[in-house]
């Protein structure tokens, strides 16, 4: 018993400065390369960038106008597709009389379990 206690006080202690360590390494998602306003014609292919740094890495999602971007990662259909450096890559633009559905303004969002970061604002146009 007399050895038992200092081999739990040593393993507490080992837990404290190199779990705590472990766990420092860890940081929230910062935007490292922010999405620019672009102007694209009807039909034609555009892509919206975005790049995240964090530990781990962060998820990213798009929002348009304040709603949520689907991409092919929602519907394998979808002509939005989510690059796996975290940019949006338009197929085509897709622009009607009456819908519009790609014209608008644009964040990326990065997420990890320590924040998330927001993109500045892109607006895309249809010229």
């Amino acid at each position: 018993m007399g050895l038992l206690m200092p081999l739990l006080l040593f393993g507490f202690v080992y837990f404290q400065v190199y779990g705590s360590r472990l766990r420092q390494e860890d940081f929230p998602p910062r935007i490292v390369e922010h999405p620019s306003d672009v102007i694209v014609s009807k039909g034609e292919p555009t892509t919206l960038n975005c790049k995240a740094e964090g530990r781990p890495t962060p998820t990213i999602e798009w929002y348009k106008d304040g709603e949520r971007v689907e991409t092919d990662k929602d519907d394998p259909r979808s002509h939005r597709m989510l690059l796996p450096t975290g940019s949006l890559f338009f197929l085509r633009i897709v622009h009607g009389r009456r819908s519009k559905p790609d014209e608008g303004s644009y964040v990326c969002v990065a997420r990890n379990y320590l924040g998330e970061a927001v993109s500045r604002n892109a607006s895309l146009e249809v010229a």
